[in-house]
């Protein structure tokens, strides 16, 4: 199973006036996380848009161990956990990179619409991406 790993250094705006990360950001966090990993599958997300193939979030999770703090570097570990033909589910872990520690896992579940927003089967719609995706999934693909 591929990770696609990405880092991000937390800015002062991504705090409160305690210098600890606002809840919300480790959402935005997970989409670079998203993005890192179609860019490591060769197919940046951008590429998946040209393609007609749009990835809206149909839930989003985020349970929270610890509090990353500004100036923390952060590592965000992506994986598949789960490819259907119509969605997808992404698994994230985000540590502080000095430590080690862990201070955050979620999950987004996607589907895959066109520009019109309907549903579209990727295996038919872009075979090439289903492969790739599959393959990076490994185990987990359905």
């Amino acid at each position: 199973m591929k990770q696609g790993v990405g880092e991000i250094r937390v800015r002062y705006a991504e705090t409160d006036q305690m210098g600890v990360v606002y809840y919300a950001n480790y959402f935005v966090w997970f989409e670079t996380g998203r993005t890192e990993y179609f860019r490591d599958l060769g197919m940046p997300y951008s590429e998946v848009e040209k393609n007609d193939i749009l990835l809206p979030v149909l839930k989003a999770f985020c349970q929270y161990k610890s509090s990353a703090r500004y100036d923390d570097l952060i590592r965000i570990v992506t994986t598949v956990a789960s490819l259907q033909e119509v969605r997808m589910l992404f698994k994230y872990e985000l540590f502080r990179e000095t430590t080690g520690e862990l201070l955050a896992i979620g999950e987004t579940e996607h589907a895959f619409v066109n520009r019109q927003g309907r549903p579209v089967v990727l295996k038919k719609h872009n075979p090439f991406l289903w492969r790739r995706l599959q393959e990076a999934a490994g185990e987990y693909a359905e």
